[in-house]
């Protein structure tokens, strides 16, 4: 719902993770708490929203928020993230772009040795 793909969580969950690893973490029914946390933290949501999160109840909440006309509602609920997620993955970006020049200047070194 927050537009964050599972290769990106993965990213910055560190080396061990990967999408499928998300994948199979998303299907848990429990999750361990430290991982929930850092889970958490990256998405810039509290432990608790992910504890409780409703799906259905959610996407009722989306719907009927734009579906309104009702102007109180719009005001009440507030569906706009925290964060930008495009800002998100433009960082995401810059850091992967970090890490290839970083690999290319290892690997150039290594042919200069040779």
């Amino acid at each position: 719902m927050l537009g964050i793909k599972q290769e990106a969580l993965a990213f910055e969950l560190g080396d061990d993770w990967n999408q499928k690893k998300i994948s199979l973490l998303e299907q848990k029914e429990m999750v361990e708490s430290d991982i929930l946390t850092q889970v958490a933290q990256i998405l810039k949501v509290p432990v608790e929203a992910i504890e409780n999160f409703d799906e259905e109840q959610a996407v009722n909440i989306i719907s009927n928020t734009f579906t309104s006309n009702d102007t109180s509602t719009l005001n009440a609920i507030n569906v706009q993230p925290t964060f930008n997620p495009l800002d998100k993955m433009v960082e995401l970006y810059e850091r992967m772009l970090e890490q290839q020049r970083e690999m290319i200047e290892k690997l150039e070194k290594l042919i200069e040795k040779k």
